[in-house]
């Protein structure tokens, strides 16, 4: 009996490509004719290792990563680098710059605070991060030690277009969800880090894209374990790796590839955003939009009702209709549909069809 398959708008852990749950279901008790699941094996074996070159190369490839770039494969999440930079980078007599733009950019800074100096040089919490601040606003300290941004922000769904120019600082973004997704111009960043449970794939590893210039300034003076010059001069294999996580990130990698890469995915994600927001904007204020409409992410898109017990009938409607995942984060309520790779185009257009049904019935 064939499986119906529910309508995931989750944000994270996020939908996986059908065809990679698939191929990992019938890799998974044996995998290469070696008598044993990849989950098993040592991660010094010849198997495994290839896997996690793969894993590097094509992240390189689908990105366009020049050589000057290392690849980290590391555990922890996105939140793990929110201590582990400035815990790398911050010195007593550097500030570490931080732009402010929603939950997890604070987070970010907040972290580095216990670390040592930070500094907020541009924040749109008093705007209760419906917006976010142009390029040109940033003023950035040239003895900074790094500018910190959030490239899309999850929680309240906002999204960079433009990036500051930080001149001889180095820009550093947390593109935990929405790495893969566009063509972002990678080149002014000095290093980019994302958890992978947006379009990577599962949770369990953290990609770190880091500039060998940067890295040559990273300390040595914290434990080793730390560091991400031991991840560096050990290709991420100073300890054991999350070797599932990073074996079903190369399917997914592999199935980004033939969709066509980032351009392909790119449009079908801008096509399935616009769905949604058309609805949004089409329902004469039923649905309101959290974000104003030039800062719009893609990637997550929220929206508001009229009242909470309105929200929370949608929700209840919704999961009865075949969706999931389309309550708004805890700390701030509302709704919201993340719309990552792994999403298919005919799940927005349920969606939307679904929004535009909830109105008739309920507006």
């Amino acid at each position: 009996m064939s499986m119906v398959r529910t309508y995931n708008f989750n944000p994270g852990p996020a939908a996986l490509p059908l065809e990679v749950l698939e191929q990992a279901k019938e890799e998974l008790v044996e995998y290469e004719g070696r008598g044993m699941s990849i989950t098993e094996m040592s991660h010094r074996s010849p198997v495994y290792e290839r896997v996690h070159e793969e894993t590097q190369e094509l992240l390189r490839e689908l990105l366009q990563l020049p050589s000057t770039y290392r690849v980290l494969l590391m555990g922890g999440g996105a939140s793990a680098q929110f201590a582990l930079l400035p815990m790398n980078f911050l010195t007593p007599d550097r500030a570490g710059a931080y732009v402010l733009t929603g939950s997890f950019s604070e987070k970010a800074y907040e972290e580095a605070r216990t670390v040592g100096t930070a500094v907020a040089v541009a924040s749109t919490k008093l705007q209760q991060w419906a917006c976010l601040p142009q390029p040109e606003d940033i003023v950035v300290p040239p003895d900074a030690a790094y500018v910190h941004l959030t490239t899309n922000n999850t929680i309240e769904g906002s999204q960079f277009t433009a990036f500051p120019e930080t001149g001889e600082v180095p820009l550093i973004g947390d593109m935990t969800s929405d790495l893969l997704s566009r063509d972002i111009e990678l080149s002014p960043f000095s290093m980019m880090y994302a958890g992978a449970q947006k379009n990577l794939g599962p949770a369990g590893v953290t990609v770190v894209l880091l500039r060998e210039e940067l890295l040559e300034q990273a300390s040595e003076q914290i434990p080793a374990i730390l560091r991400y010059k031991t991840f560096a001069a050990n290709n991420s294999l100073y300890n054991t790796p999350p070797v599932h996580a990073v074996y079903m990130m190369r399917l997914v990698l592999q199935w980004a590839k033939r969709q066509g890469g980032v351009a392909a995915l790119e449009q079908r994600n801008r096509e399935k955003a616009r769905r949604i927001y058309e609805v949004i904007d089409g329902s004469g204020g039923f649905y309101q939009g959290v974000i104003e409409t030039p800062y719009r992410s893609m990637m997550n898109i929220t929206w508001r009702m009229a009242s909470e017990e309105l929200e929370q009938r949608f929700v209840a409607e919704s999961e009865q209709h075949g969706f999931d995942g389309l309550a708004g984060h805890r700390s701030v309520g509302g709704l919201r549909a993340s719309a990552y790779n792994a999403v298919p185009l005919a799940a927005c257009e349920a969606l939307a069809d679904f929004m535009r049904a909830f109105q008739e019935r309920h507006g």
